[in-house]
């Protein structure tokens, strides 16, 4: 067959050209190197915690901070402990992480919606944009007062108040996101007859994943700084309750307690979301 009949290669099939030349065994060892390279950034990046526990326990045993300032690290672990025993660290923390996830879900699906809408649609973006940006601009307490008098005291307008806080980074990066997609591959797409939602989720989603997910890590992180405004609104639970009623108490250790929670769960949140973003760039993007 002439070099001009040939017969045009996908992207599939280079793949599936590239799989058969490499073989097996050379996935397998690449495979094993990217797990190896994986392990090791991990250790690495606990060296810093570990330094910080160390001085920290340094700073304690040397008297260098007084209990009432600083509780050692032993003095958190059995704040811990004790709050075990009584059966409440575990409710704290699937509250918390409840009304986070409820939080994070809603206001993600709205922000998704908002900026599709604003970020393919000329008219709802000259007519709402200005509006979204002035929200945007309103502190998350400024919300509670609001939130009482309009829901009530109960676990929708805790909810409701972190679906803010995941709306507005969800929003904007995929606004910004669609804007900036190449329009030469939209207009080929439209010349093979994809128009409307097809449009959107063969070409347009897909190009714009990374800033997507970039906009999901954003408003998960934000859905736990907004966890804390939200539970200052009559709750008796929660991690962010353990702290505001841990500092009327003066339980120093329990207010600690409840910072290392929140920073060890929400990085754990955020691995997760990570795995999720690795899986839909390789599918996607």
């Amino acid at each position: 067959m002439s070099a001009d009949h040939a017969t045009p290669v996908s992207a599939q099939g280079l793949k599936a050209i590239g799989a058969s030349v490499t073989g097996p065994g050379t996935q397998n060892d690449a495979g094993r190197g990217r797990a190896v390279r994986r392990t090791g950034a991990i250790l690495l990046g606990l060296i810093v915690p570990a330094l910080i526990l160390l001085a920290w326990h340094l700073s304690t045993a040397s008297g260098f901070f007084r209990a009432s300032q600083l509780p050692s690290p032993a003095s958190v672990l059995a704040a811990a402990v004790d709050l075990i025993e009584r059966g409440q660290l575990a409710t704290h923390i699937l509250i918390s992480t409840q009304r986070v996830v409820l939080g994070f879900v809603i206001g993600s699906l709205l922000g998704v919606l908002a900026g599709a809408l604003l970020g393919l649609s000329r008219i709802a973006d000259v007519l709402l944009t200005p509006t979204v940006g002035a929200l945007r601009a309103v502190p998350s307490l400024a919300w509670v007062p609001l939130l009482v008098l309009w829901i009530g005291i109960n676990e929708d307008s805790k909810v409701t108040l972190i679906s803010i806080g995941a709306f507005f980074p969800v929003f904007t990066t995929l606004y910004l996101g669609l804007r900036h997609v190449d329009r030469n591959l939209v207009e080929a797409a439209r010349a093979f007859g994809l128009n409307g939602i097809r449009l959107l989720t063969t070409v347009q989603l897909p190009a714009v994943v990374p800033a997507l997910f970039s906009g999901l890590r954003l408003a998960l992180a934000q859905s736990w700084l907004f966890l804390v405004a939200a539970e200052l609104i009559a709750s008796s639970m929660g991690l962010g309750f353990l702290l505001t009623d841990s500092q009327q108490t003066g339980r120093v250790d329990r207010i600690i307690l409840a910072i290392i929670l929140l920073a060890v769960i929400g990085k754990t949140t955020d691995a997760l979301l990570g795995i999720a973003e690795r899986w839909a760039v390789r599918r996607w993007a």
